[in-house]
């Protein structure tokens, strides 16, 4: 079928390498709305590593977001997400999601007006007969404001946030972007945050992905995987990096395939989030395996 555009109406919505890759420990994360904290809290360290290494997840939506659907195979949809740049698909990030977390609406999201962007890490989002849990850097158009709330559309309806818990942005394309110390601040509050592979949402990030988020809450949207993220950007030299620069890390101590990516923090230090079982952290490079393995810089800022 031909592409047509979809938003997601859940949260936050995972994306799964095929139609057949959930689990059934997985239902909560497919199910709408979805249950995150559930699912996460069901997940052993085992069950949370197969989203890794059988190559169960891609990446994740937030609620919103646009995607296009390119065919649907019974209650699944296959996907290209166009704010994810990726080298697998030039139209988008690709992958499968659950057809109920996606909602049709022409329009929804005005280019060129006022947008609320989720600052705090997780945020209640009042609808007319529920509240929902949503993501940092959850971005929503803004119909009106007052001194306390902001009243949003959302694709399933009118909701209000608190306007402690979200910034202002007059229009997507940001004119008015962050430094390397605002990227790594983003970055500080999810310190002890537990990695989740794919992950893209306040809920758990993978390596790229939190590189992805804290560079898009200051206005650079970059592409989802460190190997994309390596070859865009501005190439920076090793002995020349900055605290806000990208690194990342290559198999065969930085001669082989790259596997990670973090932030340069500064002072030798860097801040990622490193793999299953452990949790977003700041670092010292020096005397460790990745300062074997470091192989690149790269600035967006």
């Amino acid at each position: 079928m031909d592409k047509k555009s979809y938003y997601v109406c859940v949260a936050v919505a995972t994306v799964w390498t095929s139609y057949d890759s959930s689990r059934e420990i997985d239902d909560n994360a497919t199910s709408v709305p979805v249950k995150l904290d559930k699912w996460l809290e069901q997940l052993t360290y085992t069950r949370r590593l197969e989203l890794c290494e059988k190559n169960l997840v891609q990446t994740q939506l937030l609620l919103g977001e646009e995607v296009y659907v390119t065919e649907i195979k019974g209650k699944w949809a296959k996907i290209v997400i166009p704010s994810q740049f990726s080298s697998k698909d030039e139209r988008g990030y690709p992958g499968w999601v659950p057809f109920h977390q996606l909602i049709s609406q022409a329009g929804y999201f005005p280019l060129n007006k006022p947008t609320a962007v989720v600052s705090a890490t997780i945020a209640t989002l009042h609808l007319a007969e529920e509240a929902l849990q949503i993501s940092y850097q959850t971005q929503l158009p803004l119909l009106k404001e007052d001194k306390e709330w902001l009243e949003v559309q959302t694709p399933v309806g009118r909701g209000r946030i608190k306007r402690q818990d979200v910034v202002v942005i007059e229009d997507r394309n940001r004119k008015v972007k962050g430094t390397g110390d605002m990227i790594i601040a983003a970055g500080e509050q999810f310190l002890n945050l537990p990695y989740l592979w794919g992950g893209m949402s306040a809920w758990g990030y993978d390596c790229s992905g939190f590189a992805y988020a804290t560079h898009k809450a200051n206005g650079y949207l970059i592409p989802r995987d460190a190997t994309d993220q390596a070859r865009q950007g501005k190439e920076v030299g090793l002995a020349s990096i900055q605290p806000g620069d990208l690194l990342f890390f290559a198999h065969e101590k930085g001669e082989g395939s790259i596997h990670h990516v973090g932030i340069y923090y500064g002072k030798g230090k860097m801040l990622h989030s490193p793999k299953t079982g452990k949790t977003v952290e700041l670092i010292e490079l020096k005397g460790t395996l990745y300062e074997e393995e470091l192989c690149a810089a790269r600035r967006y800022y």
